[in-house]
């Protein structure tokens, strides 16, 4: 059995009858985890061995673990502060900074493996333009390079426990005000514009070895009338063949309102799978999860089947009691701590 190109949510803390037959369709690859699926790292732990038994090979358990105003898991984990606060930092000691991004990084990843969880949604690859009301702190700096070197240092910290990274929002999403789950969202500039600033973060990680990429539901007129995760122009003319990228894309949530113009669920699907990603994300919508899985037709690749398995990462072997008894954990944390009290309170 190959893992199918939908990721879906589910509704509660333990796995129902109706999540256990939804997740075992063969169009499912992968879940996606929310607060609301989370009490304690031991609740997560038993909800992910349940996730991963249902199927071989296992399903795919994401979440956004960001830090700051996202973080999904909080009580029980470390609690991580916005990327802006690293930016902030670099301001004053770029090589503490990078440090910084690494031990977070690490930590994130650490916490998420020990508790069964495959992937974060993580590093923020949009410049801070002070423009986005969704982005803002999520942000790590308006300058690409800057924004490039704290990505890739953070990348190289959920690498050391196993973990791939994913960037978003391609091609960026950092300099209009618009929130796409709620709105529809413009972005006027030209491609000239973006290439030179937005998209450099992108390239500079995708030749450091980017394993994944979430598309923007943001319309880029001057390029392609459709949404950058509804097209080809952007995800295979540019981001396959101008940029390089061979990993999995992935298409921002189809549920939400910068979505919805585009037809029904089914149509939506198909439009993102055809325009280049490899797994769509159905969230918070259990009707439209019901119609796509009863009306989608797609067959899967082995090359898509082959970016999907790379998603997964290495397995740990080390428990959350066993994580927090290291050495290497303990420093981390307490450095991470520092960050918070002494720069800038986590935001709530």
């Amino acid at each position: 059995m190959f893992l199918g190109p939908l990721m879906l949510d589910i509704a509660g803390t333990t796995l129902t009858e109706t999540d256990r037959v939804q997740l075992s369709h063969p169009l499912v690859g992968g879940v996606i985890l929310f607060a609301r699926n989370y009490e304690s790292p031991a609740q997560l732990s038993e909800l992910t061995a349940s996730i991963h038994a249902l199927r071989s090979p296992p399903l795919l358990i994401a979440v956004d673990q960001e830090g700051g105003r996202v973080q999904r898991f909080r009580d029980g984990f470390t609690r991580l502060p916005p990327m802006r606060t690293l930016g902030e930092i670099q301001d004053r000691n770029p090589d503490l900074s990078l440090h910084l991004a690494r031990q977070i990084g690490y930590v994130l990843a650490a916490e998420l493996k020990a508790c069964g969880v495959d992937v974060s949604f993580t590093p923020v690859l949009d410049l801070d333009y002070e423009q986005s009301s969704v982005i803002g702190d999520r942000a790590f700096y308006r300058e690409p390079q800057v924004v490039a070197e704290l990505a890739h240092a953070l990348m190289s910290g959920l690498q050391s426990v196993g973990m791939v990274a994913v960037g978003k929002h391609f091609p960026g999403h950092g300099a209009i005000q618009a929130d796409t789950h709620v709105e529809t969202a413009i972005d006027s500039r030209n491609y000239t514009d973006i290439e030179k600033k937005d998209l450099i973060p992108f390239r500079r990680m995708i030749d450091t070895g980017l394993s994944g990429i979430m598309a923007a539901h943001v319309i880029y007129p001057a390029i392609d009338p459709n949404p950058a995760g509804f097209s080809s122009k952007w995800l295979q003319d540019i981001l396959r063949n101008e940029l390089g990228f061979r990993g999995c894309i992935f298409s921002d949530d189809l549920c939400m309102q910068a979505a919805r113009n585009y037809g029904s669920i089914t149509r939506r699907a198909e439009q993102a799978l055809q325009a280049g990603c490899n797994m769509v994300l159905i969230c918070n919508d259990p009707d439209s999860a019901d119609e796509l899985l009863t009306s989608l037709q797609w067959e899967f690749s082995a090359v898509d089947t082959a970016r999907l398995e790379h998603m997964r990462g290495q397995q740990t072997v080390h428990s959350m009691a066993q994580l927090h008894e290291m050495e290497r954990f303990i420093r981390a944390t307490e450095e991470i701590s520092r960050i918070s009290l002494a720069n800038i309170s986590v935001s709530v």
